[in-house]
C-alpha cells in the first residue's frame, strides 16, 4: 500500500503549536478515493466548531475522483473530524476562551486503511515572530554548512 502523508507546510511558519490531536474524518467513498490517489490539500484550511459542538474541518479541497462519474463529491465541502467527546471539550472551550485556533497539520492513512488527520491547538504568530523563525533556520543550516566543511 502506498504511503500518502498531505502536509500543511504553512502551518508551523504561521502558527505556534501548542497541543497535537489525531482525528478521523467522515468521508465518502469517491473522497476517500481521491485521498488515496493523493488528490488533497489542506494548505488553507482550518479547523471551526458548529453549534452542536461537533468540528469540522472548512477549504480542505479533495478533487473530484476521475471515475466517480454522477456519485462525485464536491471539492471544498465542509468534512466533519472525529474525536472523544473530553477531548472535544477541551478543545471547544480553548478556542472560546483563549483565542487559540485550530490547523491541521497532515493528512494520512493509518494501517488500517483509514483516514486520519493530525491537527494541532495553535496561537497565530506575529510578524516579528516569523522573520525570528526564518533567522534561527538560516542559522542553523549555516552552522550545518560549516560543520560539513570542517569534517571534510
Amino acid at each position: 500500500m502506498n504511503n500518502i502523508n498531505i502536509k500543511n507546510k504553512r502551518a508551523k511558519f504561521d502558527y505556534e503549536i501548542l497541543d497535537k490531536y489525531t482525528a478521523g474524518i467522515v468521508l465518502s467513498g469517491t473522497e476517500i478515493k481521491s485521498i488515496r490517489l493523493g488528490k488533497a490539500s489542506i494548505s488553507q484550511s482550518f479547523c471551526e466548531f458548529n453549534k452542536k459542538g461537533e468540528l469540522f474541518i472548512i477549504n480542505m479541497q479533495v478533487d473530484e475522483y476521475s471515475y466517480g462519474g454522477h456519485y462525485n463529491h464536491l471539492p471544498k465541502a465542509e468534512r466533519k473530524l472525529l474525536l472523544n467527546k473530553r477531548e472535544l471539550k477541551k478543545l471547544h472551550k480553548e478556542v472560546a476562551t483563549s483565542g487559540l485556533t485550530i490547523v491541521p497539520l497532515n493528512l494520512f492513512i493509518n494501517d488500517r486503511g483509514l483516514a486520519k488527520m493530525n491537527i494541532a491547538l495553535a496561537k497565530g504568530k506575529k510578524q516579528y515572530d516569523k522573520r525570528e523563525t526564518i533567522k534561527d533556520r538560516d542559522s542553523k543550516r549555516n552552522l550545518a554548512r560549516v560543520k560539513k566543511n570542517f569534517n571534510n
